[in-house]
């Protein structure tokens, strides 16, 4: 058979920990020095040829139908893939990107709905109260994840050092805690814009329920097809991801042209400082459309639209924390989840919150929030970063 010479190969430097491997005989070998700190078991063979096509679509699939188990933990041995540099993860022989991808308007709802539109009640599962699907802020060790994700929140629109009476967009505003956060505790008119029909009825359910009628509005269509007013301050978080390579350009233009003349803008979301990115598994399974664009490639996208760069900030290690409090939800509340899903959805789901982790802990991907003015950098803020943690120390 040439399955397991093959096999061998391929596993003996995926990993920089020591693992067990038992194959589809019965039979297991040891790969690394030291003792094994992670067992994989094989149940049967994955054909050679999808692995070599794309390992991380063929391994994850494997996982999901529980032809591979794994004893020991699932977060340390991916992290241990991303770091060793000749595994499957990362080494060239294996990785595949996918073919250009379509973000017509009408392929962008339809990705954006695969996801979001899961159902609001499977999200309130494991998500805090908040709602809040996005990197979190922990500014304690011991912040409970709805302490963090309001961090999160407010450290947000602090860094526009926003006047109250003055106008906001978010774009992609998820289930609306930043937005509403912003007109409840900054004085803030708020607009939000979201492609979830999800998401649209619950933010409209809160406007309605926390009496925002006459500061607050959401909106169900797409970025690019929104009206032409402008804002003093925008906000997107979460949103270039899903955006696509080929839209990244005309994704920046829009934040100029909804941002008035010398206003501020606070970008949030997942960036790779190695260059841009796809994933294969998490393209077909999890992100439909996804790409991970490169903390350079956002940057010139910024300047080439007439904006400016006032600060950036990384937050690799918060969504690490994140998502390891996601997972944990996740699997404290799995009879919950079975109602809803099967065996399939919710290993699949599990690994992806496992190797989103492993993936930040390993500093492949990491978050990044861009300050950016619509004119000279920084023109309406203040001259030093002080302002940005005022109302923390107060409250410290």
């Amino acid at each position: 058979m040439l399955e397991k010479p093959f096999y061998r190969q391929f596993l003996k430097h995926s990993f920089n920990m020591p693992v067990k491997v038992t194959y589809w005989d019965g039979k297991s070998e040891d790969y690394g020095e030291g003792e094994p700190q992670a067992h994989i078991t094989f149940k049967e063979p994955i054909p050679i040829r999808q692995i070599t096509k794309n390992a991380s679509i063929a391994l994850g699939e494997a996982y999901m139908d529980g032809k591979i188990e794994i004893d020991g933990n699932l977060e340390d041995l991916v992290t241990s893939a991303y770091e060793n540099a000749n595994s499957f993860m990362r080494n060239s022989k294996f990785i595949k990107f996918l073919p250009k991808q379509s973000h017509s308007e009408k392929e962008s709802m339809k990705d954006v709905q695969s996801h979001y539109d899961i159902g609001n009640d499977f999200y309130k599962i494991w998500l805090d109260p908040t709602m809040t699907y996005s990197c979190a802020y922990w500014e304690s060790p011991n912040d409970t994840l709805e302490q963090a994700q309001m961090n999160k929140v407010r450290h947000i629109i602090r860094k526009l050092n926003p006047n109250p009476g003055r106008t906001l967009l978010d774009i992609g505003c998820g289930w609306g805690t930043l937005m509403l956060t912003a007109a409840k505790e900054f004085g803030l008119t708020v607009a939000g814009i979201t492609l979830s029909k999800e998401q649209y009825d619950y933010v409209q359910k809160r406007i309605q329920d926390e009496g925002l009628d006459d500061v607050a509005t959401v909106y169900l269509r797409d970025y690019r097809e929104y009206d032409n007013e402008q804002y003093d301050y925008v906000t997107s978080v979460g949103m270039f991801e899903h955006v696509g390579k080929e839209n990244l350009g005309e994704y920046f233009k829009y934040v100029n042209k909804y941002l008035k003349p010398n206003g501020v803008a606070l970008i949030h979301g997942i960036t790779r400082q190695q260059g841009g990115a796809y994933n294969g598994w998490i393209n077909k399974y999890i992100f439909p459309g996804g790409y991970v664009p490169g903390l350079t490639e956002n940057i010139d996208h910024i300047v080439e639209n007439g904006m400016q760069i006032f600060d950036l900030e990384t937050l690799r290690r918060h969504y690490q924390v994140t998502l390891e409090h996601w997972d944990k939800n996740f699997n404290e509340h799995l009879d919950e989840v079975k109602q809803l899903f099967d065996e399939r959805f919710i290993r699949m789901w599990d690994l992806y919150l496992k190797a989103c982790a492993a993936s930040f802990k390993a500093g492949n991907i990491d978050v990044v929030q861009y300050l950016i003015s619509k004119g000279p950098s920084g023109h309406a803020l203040p001259m030093t970063r002080e302002y940005m943690y005022e109302d923390l120390e107060k409250n410290n």
